[in-house]
């Protein structure tokens, strides 16, 4: 194999990666009976008109499953940490005792549960979709080496056999980490 197709082989592996990465993280965020602080990632809050990530305006403290201590830094940003919480997608009404906010995870209903299966789903298909679109860059980048004469059609032949086993491989990951996810969200 040659060092262009090994390099293209190379790249796509290392996008194929990424995405496999940013998918499980994902589905970090995507809530389960357990509190946890990858749910609390993708919430923004506006401070000081800027929107400003909520783990950088706050301590999280999970003193049981369900519930969630949020402790402001600065007690300025207490009504917006507690209207970014109430208005992101986690379906929660925080209580403000003046210093926190205390926030109870309701229990996951089984329509709620489905709807974070379908969820977990949709953000795998999105993964799957990401590897196939790396897989089409990397055959095109074979493809043009074949057509200017730089390697050999047999040569460009074996390295889309491996591009194809590479991507079979990534999205299997992608598979088994939504059957994980699938699983936890499905257990009671």
């Amino acid at each position: 194999m040659s060092d262009d197709t090994a390099s293209i082989l190379k790249d796509a592996q290392s996008k194929m990666t990424k995405t496999v990465e940013v998918t499980k993280d994902e589905f970090t965020a995507i809530r389960t009976g357990r509190a946890s602080a990858a749910m609390f990632q993708g919430i923004t809050v506006e401070y000081y008109g800027a929107p400003t990530p909520l783990n950088q305006l706050a301590s999280l403290q999970f003193p049981e499953a369900r519930t969630v201590i949020v402790t402001p830094y600065d007690k300025t940003a207490m009504s917006a940490t507690e209207t970014a919480l109430r208005e992101s997608d986690l379906g929660v009404n925080p209580t403000n005792n003046g210093d926190t906010l205390r926030v109870v995870l309701p229990a996951l209903t089984e329509e709620r549960r489905r709807d974070y299966v379908k969820l977990a789903r949709t953000k795998a298909e999105d993964g799957r979709i990401a590897i196939r679109g790396s897989r089409g860059n990397a055959k095109k980048a074979i493809e043009k080496l074949v057509k200017d004469g730089e390697i050999g059609e047999d040569e460009g032949a074996r390295a889309e056999k491996d591009l194809e086993a590479l991507t079979k491989k990534f999205i299997e990951q992608v598979d088994e980490a939504l059957a994980l996810k699938e699983t936890e969200l499905e257990t009671v």
